[in-house]
Formats: C-alpha cells, sequence, structure tokens
C-alpha cells in the first residue's frame, strides 16, 4: 500500500489543529507540525498551541520542541521533518501534518531551494534602508513575493531583497525553483477555507481568549529575547510596547486583530497553489 501523508494547511484560526487531530483519531496515525512557531517551547499562548487535550488525544511532534535562542531554519526543518516521517511510515500508512507557515508546508512537498549569500556591502545598505523604501523596492523588483510576503516583517524583506539584487531575478521564482524530490510517499495537501465574515470573527474571538488565557504575561516572560527575529511575531510584537508603556492594551489588541486578519489572508494568496476542501 502507498504511504501518503496529509497536509492540513490554511489560514490562523480556520480550525487547523481540530481537524487534524479528528482525521489522525480516525486513522490512528500521528501528527506532524509544520507551524513555524509552534516549534518553541516559550511561546505557547501566542501561537495557539494545541492544548493539553489535543496533545493527549494523538501523539504530536515539532511541537514546543526548541528554545527561541536555538538557532532553526526551513532547511533543518525539512531534514529533520523527513527523517521523522519516515520512521512514522514503519508503523502507519498515513501520517498527517498540519500548520499554516507556507515554506515549511512547501518544505514537506519538495527540498527547498538553496539562496545566494548577498556581499556584506549589500547587506549593510539594506539595513539602512527605512522599511517603506524597502517595500517600495520588493514591489518593483518581485510583485508576486510582495503580494505573499508580510510586510511588517522587515527581515523577510531583508532577505527578499538580498536574493533579488544579488541573483538578479525575483526571490519568488527562485522559491518556485524547489528541487522537487522524488518523495517516497503520496503528498494530499487540504487547504482549510471560511467565509471572509466568519474567518475575522473567530480570529477576533481566538485574540480576546488569548488575551483572557495570559497572553499579555507569556510576552512579559520573553521580554529578554525580544530582538529575535523569533518574535517579530502577530501577536507578541504588538504587546512589547505596552509592556515598555508606550502603547495601550486596547489598541495593542485591535492591532494584533487587524494584523492576524492581514496574516491570514496573506497565508491563503501563500497556498493558492494547493487543492482547498
Amino acid at each position: 500500500m502507498c504511504k501518503k501523508l496529509i497536509i492540513i494547511a490554511g489560514p490562523t484560526a480556520v480550525g487547523k489543529t481540530a481537524c487534524a487531530v479528528r482525521l489522525a483519531k480516525e486513522l490512528a496515525t500521528e501528527i506532524v507540525s509544520c507551524d513555524s512557531r509552534q516549534f518553541y517551547r516559550e511561546m505557547r499562548i501566542g501561537v495557539a498551541r494545541p492544548s493539553d487535550e489535543e496533545l493527549a488525544a494523538v501523539p504530536h511532534h515539532f511541537i514546543a520542541c526548541r528554545s527561541v535562542t536555538d538557532p532553526y531554519n526551513i532547511f533543518d526543518y525539512e531534514q529533520d521533518a523527513m527523517t521523522e516521517i519516515d520512521a512514522l511510515f514503519k508503523t502507519h500508512d498515513t501520517v498527517i501534518a498540519v500548520g499554516g507557515s507556507g515554506l515549511y508546508i512547501d518544505a514537506l512537498c519538495a527540498t527547498p531551494a538553496r539562496l545566494p549569500s548577498p556581499s556584506d556591502e549589500l547587506r549593510a545598505e539594506l539595513q539602512q534602508m527605512p522599511l517603506e523604501e524597502k517595500r517600495a523596492k520588493l514591489r518593483l523588483l518581485d510583485p508576486d513575493y510582495y503580494a505573499r510576503v508580510d510586510l511588517r516583517n522587515p527581515v523577510r524583506l531583508q532577505r527578499a531583497l538580498e536574493v533579488c539584487l544579488t541573483a538578479g531575478r525575483p526571490y519568488s521564482v527562485i522559491l518556485a525553483e524547489q528541487v522537487v524530490s522524488q518523495r517516497p510517499f503520496a503528498i494530499d495537501v487540504r487547504v482549510l477555507r471560511l467565509p471572509a465574515a466568519d474567518l475575522r470573527a473567530r480570529i477576533d474571538f481566538r485574540v480576546d481568549q488569548m488575551m483572557a488565557d495570559g497572553l499579555l504575561e507569556e510576552v512579559r516572560t520573553l521580554l529578554p529575547y525580544r530582538h529575535l527575529n523569533t518574535l517579530n511575531t502577530v501577536g507578541y510584537r504588538e504587546l512589547f510596547p505596552v509592556l515598555d508603556g508606550t502603547a495601550n492594551l486596547s489598541g495593542a489588541i485591535s492591532q494584533i486583530k487587524l494584523n492576524t486578519w492581514h496574516y491570514a489572508r496573506k497565508q491563503l494568496t501563500w497556498m493558492r497553489k494547493y487543492a482547498t476542501v
């Protein structure tokens, strides 16, 4: 029998975890996370980590397995995930993967492209460039990636510009040239969707629930690590100014809801290439 990896994808708050748990229980199998922030043990509430009940109901992999201080990238993940999936296929015909991080979903389907490294001079020049100028330059050099990227994330903007200017080609084109490995299993990507109004309402409800569950205190514990790119994440970056005393809490909560909605739309744009359910 052909082994199969079923990937449950979709925007934040659409219900991926619950769907994956139900399916994994039905198929008596295990779950591999491809959410790039649920890897970190210090981040629980703000990344909507599966509940203790969900984790107990089905074995999960790549959840709270690293510290925010440990470097980890998509190439590390692809190698680790392929090793884990291969081991799971020894005892299961089907394995479930779940997550909303587009690059990490892509990495399960194909080996990520190795990207060119910029010169120190180019990197320094781009680091000095104002955020708005970075956005404008990326929009000119790579409108496709501009439409998908989180425009509030300076690290991703920087990396895309570095690649565009070093390679002389759009970053999105190079990403599309991933080495399509002949995976020794079938892949079935299922993208969950909801009407926009329903999804936005779910996002707002989830943010309110996160605040009630203690998100502000979780962010407080992460203040020593705020300089790390891992913490440049919706739900965390908006609350650091509150703890600094430079922003009010109600405004920050509203901004989290809006930024999460923008992020969800970017996720859906990224996942258009996959099937939907």
